[in-house]
């Protein structure tokens, strides 16, 4: 579904990427972990256009999406949830998530998206009129998710959904996104919880320094001593 190669990108004349490259399968979950400042999110951002690459190629669905812009990438079915959400905070629960579903013209399917969103996350269902703002955090990283959902992905970009979360709250979103895996979205989740990310996902690859320096099946990646010592604090 998502093919990388040899991507190298970074800011102005400051490269963070090298030569990396990944691909994601369809109806998987991929994480990337690595340390702070590894060049996850800069990864993120790439893959969905927000920072031009320098060099290499990047295929989505079987097209190039090298220097294509965002807005193009998330019509093909590509949803980004950056760090910390960056919902409307002055707009409602119900208009950040129609802000979600801006590109699409069938009200009858805003309507089926509308109705999972509240059926994933009831909480927002009863907090529909109340602003993004006053949401408690774990509310705000639902309503972010429930944005993305509502133009229909076929891959999903998240980045570090348990952030500053309670751990109650981090289960849930945990379980949210195994259902979303089994409903058919491919998931590339990047997540400071190493542990948590490693167990849920189907494969796994590590940044160090803005290179890809190991992956496999991420219950192996658990299980490595390296990977244990470095990132579970073993």
């Amino acid at each position: 579904m998502l093919k990388i190669k040899n991507i190298r990108a970074g800011y102005g004349k400051i490269n963070v990427l090298w030569d990396v490259s990944m691909k994601v399968d369809e109806k998987e979950i991929v994480a990337l972990v690595g340390a702070n400042a590894a060049g996850k999110t800069t990864l993120l951002n790439t893959i969905s256009g927000l920072i031009p690459s320098v060099s290499g190629s990047m295929e989505f669905l079987g097209r190039p999406i090298k220097d294509m812009p965002p807005y193009r990438i998330a019509k093909m079915g590509m949803a980004h949830v950056p760090e910390g959400g960056k919902l409307f905070l002055d707009m409602s629960v119900l208009e950040n998530l129609e802000m979600g579903a801006y590109a699409i013209r069938d009200k009858a399917a805003i309507r089926t998206s509308l109705e999972k969103v509240f059926h994933l996350f009831p909480i927002l269902a009863e907090r529909r009129t109340q602003t993004g703002g006053t949401l408690s955090g774990g509310e705000q990283q639902m309503l972010a998710l429930g944005r993305a959902l509502m133009t229909r992905p076929r891959i999903l970009l998240l980045d570090e959904p348990s952030l500053g979360l309670a751990p109650l709250i981090v289960a849930q979103v945990f379980e949210t996104i195994r259902e979303l895996k089994a409903d058919g979205t491919t998931i590339l989740l990047v997540e400071q919880n190493a542990h948590l990310a490693l167990k849920t996902a189907d494969r796994a690859y590590v940044m160090e320094t803005g290179r890809i320096t190991m992956e496999g099946k991420g219950r192996d990646l658990l299980g490595d001593p390296a990977i244990r010592a470095a990132y579970l604090g073993e």
